[in-house]
């Protein structure tokens, strides 16, 4: 058996496989199928400062080798989640770690003091896609300076493992990636959804409830794997890669790209035990080709010059 510890800052995972937010839910809705507890960790879903309803329905529909989402960040709040669900996660035996919304940077900030409070929550993942409300709906990870001004504000309140969230809506997203990490972020993940729409022909109206929504699954992985590729060459900090990861072989592609660490999302809809198969797909492939470590393939992708 190969060693799959990774770091990232100073949290260690016992392996390099993690569950992204939205698609695992607290982690307990998961309990029935496995162990939880043999992942390297758990990205349970975003947490506001406020509740939100989410947005209307439809809000999810099914695309050629994906899907789009729309829910809007749907959950009770903060203080919801430190009262009544914390309480029911905190006993996991691996890192459980908070995904943090916002729609201000005065949001964000409230839900960041309050997540650094919770002893059982080593890193919050910070998802900068959300629109920011004082400047005209724009995403802060739309621009090097929201991205800047958002991941300062948190570095400053926020003493645990910090992970920056980008979306892939971007010009030049190894930009992005510098400009947090100039901040003090600890590590990044991408990519996030791709924006995306459907129609329905039959009744020439659009299928999502808000129009547009976020493009995840299969579709995205040439996408995403790009991005990696090119973050990894443009920062010092790991890398988190996600983005239409299905099985082990695409989870080797992202670390052969430059990711630490991968999130596996849309196939926890598919096969709720995917995240476990990963694990030991990742096993016997390191086996295989007899390396030591998965520190072995990290970034190791063969590229002439």
């Amino acid at each position: 058996m190969a060693d799959l510890k990774i770091k990232i800052n100073q949290l260690e995972f016992k392996n390099p496989v993690l569950t992204a937010s939205g698609t695992f839910g607290y982690g307990l809705e998961f309990d029935d199928f496995f162990d939880v507890n043999l992942l390297g960790g758990i990205l349970v879903k975003a947490t506001t400062n406020a509740k939100r309803e989410g947005n209307p329905y439809p809000r999810m529909a099914e695309t050629a080798s994906g899907m789009l989402n729309a829910v809007g960040l749907q959950n009770k709040g903060v203080d919801y989640f430190v009262n009544e669900i914390y309480p029911l996660i905190k006993g996991y035996q691996t890192n459980v770690i908070a995904n943090v919304s916002g729609s201000t940077i005065e949001d964000y900030i409230v839900v960041a003091e309050k997540m650094n409070e919770l002893e059982n929550i080593p890193a919050i993942e910070l998802n900068i896609s959300c629109p920011n409300v004082k400047q005209g709906g724009m995403a802060f990870g739309t621009s090097c300076a929201s991205a800047q001004e958002v991941t300062k504000a948190i570095r400053k309140v926020y003493s645990k493992t910090l992970i920056v969230k980008l979306s892939p809506n971007v010009t030049n997203i190894a930009e992005i990636a510098k400009a947090v990490e100039s901040e003090g972020a600890d590590s990044v993940s991408l990519i996030n959804t791709l924006l995306g729409m459907a129609i329905n022909a039959e009744t020439r109206k659009p299928i999502l409830s808000t129009v547009t929504g976020g493009l995840s699954g299969p579709a995205i992985k040439p996408i995403a794997l790009r991005m990696v590729w090119q973050v990894s060459k443009a920062v010092n900090i790991p890398i988190i890669g996600l983005g239409g990861i299905m099985n082990a072989t695409d989870a080797i592609e992202f670390f052969l790209a430059g990711a630490t660490a991968i999130q596996i999302g849309t196939a926890n809809f598919i096969d709720p035990t995917v995240s476990l198969k990963v694990v030991n797909g990742i096993n016997e492939y390191l086996d295989r080709h007899k390396f030591a470590s998965i520190n072995d393939i990290i970034g190791k992708l063969e590229v002439k010059n």
